[in-house]
């Protein structure tokens, strides 16, 4: 397993000196207005940002989105983001853990919840395993293992084509879901990695049992930009690396798609506005990464002080939009530019 944690170190390497983000493509969120109150009939003191996602109340609807594992930083980084959100009272989602499934010696800088015995914690698994032998036990110990509440699956299609022994084969994998999803016996969600889930996808999803999608859409950091200049040095396929649907677009196709499932927002979310406007537009939660590296690199403290940049955003938001809580805040309709 040497060389996958040689690839997730130069994968925090290149995240953290090189420009990950999409270039020519944005979230779309610029393209919609929150509706503006100057008399809101609000308190800003009391906005009540408490949200619930798989049994477990958050105190904004809020996760720190998965990052990394298996490299001796990423336990570093996992402690930092687990001590925060512990904190904060917010969720974290960890990195694939196949190298942690594969090598148990991997398994401590995954094992967080030492840090934050009371948070909702989610693991992750790349979906193209269930072309590899992994089945619902398989899952279940990604889970159980950590101590998590749910599992993600992510599926990433062209992050895979561009990484150098990437996993190829996406076939089949419907019915392997329907058959594995339901035996796992924990929270399952479907999410990408930053090129968003469609509308079409979701469809194809809603009877295989997930108990939520993740859009992950473009506009914020590419992961198959970041297997470019981890491989090369530079872009080689510069329209590949700018290919995906914006995360607001992608939230719209896919909650209407899927209009009973939760939904987490997340790609190129940078603001308190970018969140409300995001669970305006449907979103349960939303998720936060690339920004947090950096801080989680050197303390959990540094890791809060974002989050709490975000949390006071998203209350300014939600109080100069006159929503006095989550519900309200759903019921606004964003005005389109």
């Amino acid at each position: 397993m040497s060389d996958v944690r040689q690839r997730k170190r130069k994968h925090i390497e290149v995240c953290l000196r090189e420009d990950v983000q999409y270039t020519t493509r944005t979230t779309g969120f610029e393209r919609w207005d929150l509706p503006y109150r100057a008399l809101p009939e609000t308190d800003l003191g009391e906005i009540d940002t408490r949200a619930h996602l798989f049994g477990r109340e958050l105190a904004a609807p809020l996760l720190i989105g998965a990052m990394t594992g298996g490299a001796s930083l990423s336990s570093v980084i996992n402690r930092n983001l687990a001590l925060a959100a512990q904190r904060l009272g917010l969720g974290l989602m960890l990195g694939s853990q196949r190298v942690m499934l594969e090598d148990e010696r991997a398994r401590p800088g995954f094992q967080v919840r030492r840090y934050a015995p009371d948070i909702l914690l989610i693991g992750n698994l790349g979906v193209a395993q269930l072309n590899r032998g992994y089945g619902a036990e398989r899952l279940r110990e990604a889970v159980e293992v950590i101590e998590a509440d749910a599992l993600a699956l992510h599926a990433n299609p062209l992050q895979e084509a561009l990484q150098l022994g990437g996993d190829g084969d996406f076939s089949d994998l419907l019915p392997r879901l329907r058959e594995t999803v339901p035996a796992v016996g924990h929270p399952v969600l479907l999410k990408e990695v930053g090129h968003g889930l469609s509308g079409a996808v979701a469809a194809a999803v809603r009877d295989v049992g997930f108990a939520a999608l993740d859009v992950a859409g473009a506009g914020g950091t590419c992961w198959a930009k970041v297997e470019d200049l981890a491989n090369h040095g530079r872009v080689r396929h510069p329209d590949l690396v700018e290919w995906g649907i914006p995360t607001a677009q992608a939230l719209v196709e896919v909650r209407r798609a899927a209009p009973g499932l939760p939904l987490v927002a997340s790609g190129g979310i940078r603001s308190g506005l970018d969140i409300a406007k995001a669970l305006a537009l449907g979103a349960s939660v939303a998720a936060v990464a690339h920004p947090l590296l950096a801080p989680a690199t050197d303390s959990p403290e540094a890791v809060e002080a974002e989050l709490r940049r975000l949390m006071f955003e998203l209350r300014a938001a939600m109080h100069g939009a006159g929503a006095a809580n989550l519900a309200a805040l759903s019921g606004i309709a964003l005005h389109a530019r």
